[in-house]
């Protein structure tokens, strides 16, 4: 069987306009069949997707939206509809999938059997645009090899993916972290190539998006921490535990000091600057800005997992925190 018939897409989105577009150009007629989930979209996105030949999955709106509800449900039609499947590519809707890259992850699962998922670089489409593109741009640009985790962007094995239960369809963030806990709990691995693999298009370019997006980041960082922090993974626990510190216990303690000390008690605060002035001299692309708003997000990040904890201990329905 040539590579073509040997997996399947399922795209995910909600109201993505023409990126959608491109996305489903990137991907129609090079794969045995491609799956559209819509959360709920009033853009004509389903029309679309049908018009350029995509198989369409409308999610039902009496259930809460998620991202890992969406390519679950997809995969689940995908396997319906073509069962003898051995691998499935995800992409978020916002992407478009490079050339060649579909044909270089299904030649890298088949020479490496004990692998489960494979992804590649992601880039930014617009980097220049905002200061929050090119953040996201530099965050995409991770170490080639064995990895602990992959993004939306992905190409696994159907069967393992099966065996799993898919994604956990209740997390509002970070599904794919957490799956691939459980996959390497299974004792499979995962590996990120150097080829390009998606084109992603943030359309970021407010500061409140980006906090949204690092206050999505700490929720997910916290439910991660609930579900899997214990030993020997500990998942996202050193996370969690520096956006606590950085967002939570020093200003405290400086506001606290100040309080008996006065001006003098400020002095912890001095360790913001210190942080980006440390983080900033590692250099690299972009260091300064990735310093500074390292250190800032941690305000967000900590926000964010006390949402969390908030929803936890009241037993609450948790709430996509979208940014755009």
């Amino acid at each position: 069987m040539s590579a073509i018939g040997r997996f399947g897409v399922v795209v995910i989105g909600r109201n993505e306009g023409q990126r959608l577009r491109r996305c489903l150009e990137s991907v129609v007629n090079r794969a045995k069949i491609v799956v559209y989930v819509d959360s709920g979209s009033t853009d004509g996105s389903v029309a679309r997707a049908e018009d350029l030949g995509a198989v369409t999955v409308r999610l039902d709106l009496k259930l809460p939206f998620t991202a890992a509800r969406a390519r679950n449900e997809g995969f689940h039609r995908m396997c319906e509809l073509a069962p003898e499947l051995d691998y499935v590519q995800f992409v978020d809707g916002d992407c478009e999938v490079a050339e060649g890259w579909l044909d270089s992850a299904v030649a890298a699962l088949d020479s490496n059997p004990p692998v489960v998922a494979v992804c590649g670089r992601r880039r930014e489409r617009f980097p220049e645009q905002s200061v929050y593109n090119l953040l996201c741009d530099i965050e995409w640009d991770t170490a080639v090899g064995e990895v602990k985790t992959c993004g939306g962007d992905v190409m696994m094995r159907t069967r393992a993916l099966s065996a799993a239960g898919g994604y956990r369809s209740d997390l509002i963030a970070g599904e794919e972290p957490e799956l691939c806990v459980r996959l390497r709990a299974a004792g499979w691995s995962i590996r990120r190539l150097g080829e390009e693999m998606t084109l992603h298009d943030a359309a970021m370019t407010q500061f409140s998006q980006w906090w949204k997006r690092m206050l999505r980041g700490g929720y997910a960082m916290a439910e991660g921490v609930h579900l899997h922090g214990s030993p020997p993974e500990r998942h996202r626990v050193r996370d969690s535990i520096s956006a606590w510190f950085w967002g939570f216990c020093l200003p405290i303690l400086g506001l606290s000091s100040a309080v008996v000390f006065g001006a003098p008690g400020l002095l912890p605060i001095a360790l913001y600057p210190l942080q980006v002035l440390r983080l900033g001299l590692r250099g690299g692309r972009g260091s300064w800005w990735r310093a500074l708003f390292l250190v800032i997000g941690k305000f967000p990040e900590m926000l964010g997992q006390l949402k969390f904890l908030q929803d936890h201990y009241f037993d609450r329905r948790p709430q996509l925190i979208e940014y755009k």
